[in-house]
């Protein structure tokens, strides 16, 4: 079977997205604007990575190689300026990189994004090497199947009693009350006998610390993989 390849733009960012996750973005870098741009004249999609802290891409972060495809259900403009847009987007499947496609641009040294200075650096550079260049990071990706096993009840209850001891320690000497867990769970809609994938990362977010923690998770095959990536992340160590 041949894997179907694509180019995608590709948004490194300090999270994990997980499929079918919502995750509400502000947009307000002039070259995460033009990804924005160019999603809406299209198919809206686009790859969300962590980003990988020992690499960068022309002085940009460069993205995790696995990631999830984020479709944009939702776009407006925030303020009268038009210079941030808000956006709603869901995540779809994962995928993995294969060749990542640079931008033209370098970053500037001392590159402040929030600042003015910041975005004038960047519209001189991108009307030098032509505007109709990419300012973003693009990459040819893979999709990865989904995980399509269920997980029993008895392995769910299990990691919840996990999450619940790893919350609980990481708390003290402040003392949790297990109503208060139990409540946590109400909240998140995380009290079920039917579990799915998506209940599994969704607890998982709540006891990581880190998004780094979570990358494994999105990178496991089988279910028995996210499952024991699952209990390494809620080991108390």
């Amino acid at each position: 079977m041949l894997t179907q390849t694509k180019i995608i733009p590709i948004f490194p960012l300090d999270l994990v997205l997980f499929p079918r996750q919502e995750l509400p973005l502000r947009i307000f870098e002039p070259r995460y604007k033009q990804l924005v741009d160019d999603c809406m004249l299209g198919d809206r999609l686009f790859g969300v990575c962590l980003i990988d802290e020992t690499n960068s891409v022309n002085g940009w972060n460069a993205p995790k190689s696995v990631g999830t495809i984020a479709k944009i259900t939702k776009c407006e403009d925030v303020g009268v300026d038009g210079l941030q847009l808000h956006i709603e987007t869901i995540g779809r499947n994962s995928f993995r990189i294969k060749k990542i496609i640079p931008p033209p641009i370098t970053q500037p040294e001392n590159y402040d994004p929030l600042s003015i200075e910041g975005h004038q650096q960047i519209s001189e550079l991108h009307e030098k090497v032509g505007t109709d260049e990419k300012m973003y990071i693009k990459a040819e990706v893979e999709m990865i199947p989904e995980i399509d096993e269920d997980i029993s009840i008895e392995k769910w209850e299990n990691l919840v009693e996990m999450w619940k001891k790893k919350i609980v320690s990481q708390a003290l000497p402040q003392v949790i009350e297990p109503h208060a867990l139990n409540h946590l769970l109400e909240q998140y809609y995380l009290t079920t006998e039917t579990p799915t994938i998506d209940y599994i990362y969704s607890l998982s977010a709540l006891g990581a610390k880190d998004p780094n923690d979570l990358q494994p998770l999105l990178e496991a095959q089988t279910m028995e993989e996210l499952v024991q990536k699952v209990e390494e992340l809620l080991t108390i160590k």
